[in-house]
């Protein structure tokens, strides 16, 4: 299949943003479960237009750049099994230096500058601030846009660039 894509006339860029959005829409519905079942737990969430909207758009955003991101990876490794090992080793310390686990401020200075610098930090600080009554953000909500959007272009250069080794 990805042969065919391959030989229409859609450009690299094109065919890696559309499987950036899929990525990003996918996770809509992961975002509305989670809704609900914070909802059904006794979560007190902000359920007005403006901040769902926003909501939708820092998932999308932050989805997108990590089905980028994994299709660097697979880009770059060329095999489902080191796809599937060396995905997981760079997820996980994704994952944990950001501030999905514990807040920036308790962090040591060397995994607060890590943190700084991982964009999974900024979606987090988004999203608690923007679906949680009450939460607060540690940064401006627009430089938490402005990092999701400037890795996500990051990513899709890197991936359109990459994207055509496949066929060789």
């Amino acid at each position: 299949m990805l042969h065919k894509y391959l030989v229409s006339p859609a450009s690299r860029i094109s065919l890696v943003t559309g499987k950036a959005l899929a990525g990003g829409l996918r996770a809509l519905v992961q975002a509305a479960v989670v809704y609900v079942v914070a909802a059904l737990i006794g979560v007190h969430l902000q359920l007005g237009i403006p901040q769902l909207v926003a909501v939708a758009v820092v998932v999308v955003l932050g989805a997108a750049g990590f089905a980028t991101f994994s299709l660097v990876i697979a880009c770059l490794v060329r095999t489902r099994e080191r796809f599937m090992g060396i995905g997981q080793v760079l997820t996980m310390p994704l994952f944990f230096a950001s501030s999905a686990v514990y807040p920036i401020a308790l962090m040591p200075g060397w995994l607060q500058a890590l943190a700084k610098v991982n964009p999974l930090t900024y979606q987090v600080d988004a999203l608690r601030s923007l679906m949680v009554s009450g939460g607060t953000a540690t940064f401006p909500i627009a430089l938490d846009f402005g990092v999701l959007v400037f890795a996500l272009v990051v990513l899709l250069v890197i991936a359109a660039r990459l994207y055509p080794r496949l066929a060789m």
